[in-house]
């Protein structure tokens, strides 16, 4: 298991829990404490939300290639490219689910910056939990609180 997967903090209270699962080979389950093993980055982002218009905010916390990169993605190193195949699925308790493509956030192709934030605001975020947060997008429907659950899957290997 690696350094980050391994690494628990301390919690200065009931900290919420995201699964990481799919096809990895090390999923794990996450707190936002344990998000902090991984190098921490800040977006500062305006998006526009359905209910209550455009939203200022400044996110902080690690990448979400780096935290599934550190899971083990179950890539067939025989296949030219298969990452490319692969597609990630986000749910926050709240019901809500937005779906990425690896080569979204993959520094080869899309480079989006997706973070899952563990501070809103400078507030931390442990007893509600991440978000996910998506910089590039210019609404913000692809947000998530309070995510529960990320799986990776593979898609289809032979169409």
């Amino acid at each position: 298991m690696s350094q980050a997967l391994a690494a628990t903090g301390p919690a200065a209270g009931p900290q919420a829990e995201l699964v990481l699962d799919g096809d990895l080979e090390r999923p794990a389950r996450l707190t936002v404490s344990d998000l902090l093993a991984w190098p921490q980055h800040a977006a500062q982002v305006t998006f526009e939300c359905a209910t209550s218009g455009v939203r200022h905010h400044r996110f902080t916390g690690p990448l979400l290639h780096d935290v599934l990169t550190d899971a083990g993605p179950a890539f067939d190193p025989a296949r030219r490219k298969d990452r490319l195949r692969f597609l990630i699925a986000v749910r926050g308790t709240d019901g809500h689910h937005t779906l990425l493509s690896w080569a979204e956030i993959d520094p080869d192709f899309g480079r989006a910056p997706v973070l899952l934030a563990v501070a809103l605001d400078g507030t931390p975020l442990g007893s509600t939990g991440t978000q996910l947060v998506l910089p590039q997008d210019r609404c913000g429907g692809r947000y998530v609180s309070g995510v529960e659950a990320i799986r990776v899957h593979g898609g289809y290997r032979a169409w």
